[in-house]
């Protein structure tokens, strides 16, 4: 409709602005604002990540949502879409950098949640413990290619329009936590609680799944939204 404004959180909107990223012809090198170096570091990086977890994990291994960001992380750095880079950052900064911390304090051995507890574990092997570490890295790496292509503030809705899906798959079709999985995903981003051996038992399942689809969108990513807003670039029109 010509003349007529969309409103930036209405869902069509934000899926129109995702297809025209991906849709849109490639710049010219002189207009990139990434370094190429960095887009052919990190492409090389997923090359190796790729294969690696789905024959030791499986492809439910990438319904994790460190996972998904990688996978819109590897699009965005390409594309140079600030609605691409920004999803990721707005839905996994702030679970990323506690994963910082806890694997810090576990180095130091002085545990804080338990969430990094298998990196340390022998019995996985350790070129995969190494892959892991793009953990540490991801968010800081997401800080700086928001920094260079602007923070969309469409991204907190669509990351919570992804993630709410995710989720569901995730506690109605994806196996629940158990102490024998060895290396097969299980309890996919703590549907069942925060341990992969056993379900929590807090409260009834219903109403921790419940709560993870209010405090992640509404809390975890609203808060990190109302930040980048405040700290980070708008996107530069083109």
């Amino acid at each position: 409709m010509s003349g007529s404004m969309v409103p930036a959180t209405d869902p069509l909107a934000v899926a129109e602005a995702a297809l025209a990223d991906v849709a849109s012809s490639l710049e010219p090198a002189s207009a990139q604002r990434l370094p190429l170096a960095l887009k052919l570091a990190y492409t090389a990086f997923m090359a190796v990540l790729v294969p690696v977890y789905w024959s030791w994990y499986g492809p439910t291994n990438f319904l994790y949502f460190c996972d998904v960001a990688l996978l819109l992380t590897l699009v965005g750095i390409w594309r140079e879409s600030p609605l691409l880079v920004s999803m990721p950052t707005v839905g996994i900064l702030a679970p990323q950098i506690l994963w910082v911390a806890d694997f810090v304090a576990e180095l130091v051995g002085v545990p804080l949640t338990g969430m990094t507890a298998y990196m340390f574990k022998a019995e996985n092997p350790l070129f995969l413990r190494g892959l892991s570490l793009f953990h540490g890295w991801l968010p800081f790496l997401l800080v700086y290619l928001v920094w260079r292509l602007g923070y969309d503030r469409r991204a907190w809705a669509a990351w919570s329009g992804l993630a709410i899906a995710v989720l569901l798959v995730c506690f109605f079709l994806m196996p629940g936590p158990r102490p024998d999985a060895g290396l097969t995903p299980v309890n996919i981003n703590y549907v069942w609680g925060m341990s992969d051996a056993v379900a929590q038992t807090m409260m009834p399942a219903w109403a921790w799944f419940t709560s993870l689809l209010v405090v992640i969108p509404l809390v975890l990513c609203g808060t990190t939204h109302l930040v980048l807003r405040w700290l980070m670039p708008a996107p530069a029109r083109r």
